[in-house]
């Protein structure tokens, strides 16, 4: 029985693509309606991975503005529809992402995304960045109905890759990954340049990279990448 392949399972939003541009624009767009000035998009791009409805309640808040929950559906409905329509204007790979797929795939990994984005705005994304093709699995918030860091999108991820637990690897940016990784006994690369509120280095990854020419060593360092 052929041994099963090594899964390296990305979370997208701040790990794969730089979304936080349309994301912001379209926070700023729906938060004008209610008389508050743009957010400062220094702070506010590691307020995102909670999802929308999150993102929009917290930067509310932070302007003094407490909407009923009516109003806030509402407005996360309007958020979703604008941002789908937006979704790739100014989102794009961070760099040296392409070459380190190229990488990981000629060495015979399956590449696999889990993200708490919802499935169909994540493969819309990706469709518009021409990386769909790129991912033999491509899971979402909805798609199993539980989100990080619940495991089981994540194992559910890996399954549908053809691999197994033992020989996989979780690269994400935020706490929650990383949490979702160590409650099925992945091990995670945590990347630097993403969004998260609590340093990379503090999030307690086994690894930690700054610049994606450096995921293949860190891959190395917790499983035997194929040759």
């Amino acid at each position: 029985m052929p041994a099963a392949p090594l899964v390296i399972a990305f979370d997208l939003d701040g790990t794969l693509v730089d979304s936080a541009p349309d994301l912001l624009d379209t926070l700023d767009l729906i938060l004008k309606e209610h008389g508050v000035a743009p957010v400062d998009r220094t702070e506010t791009r590691n307020m995102i991975g909670g999802g929308a409805r999150l993102l929009l309640v917290r930067a509310l808040e932070r302007a003094g503005v407490h909407l009923p929950k009516d109003e806030i559906d509402g407005l996360t409905r309007r958020f979703i529809d604008h941002y789908a329509a937006h979704i790739a204007d100014a989102s794009r790979p961070f760099p040296g992402l392409i070459a380190a797929l190229d990488r990981l795939e000629a060495r015979g990994a399956k590449l696999a995304v889990c993200t708490n984005k919802t499935e169909r705005l994540a493969r819309l994304l990706l469709d518009r960045l021409d990386l769909t093709r790129r991912f033999a699995t491509i899971t979402g918030a909805d798609t199993y109905g539980l989100a990080k860091p619940d495991p089981r999108p994540l194992r559910e991820t890996i399954a549908a890759c053809g691999g197994v637990v033992s020989h996989a690897v979780m690269v994400g940016d935020s706490a929650t990954d990383v949490a979702t990784a160590k409650a099925l006994g992945v091990p995670c690369v945590a990347v630097t340049f993403g969004y998260t509120e609590v340093p990379a280095a503090h999030l307690g990854a086994e690894q930690v990279i700054s610049d994606f020419g450096d995921l293949d060593a860190a891959i190395r360092a917790l499983v035997p990448l194929p040759h």
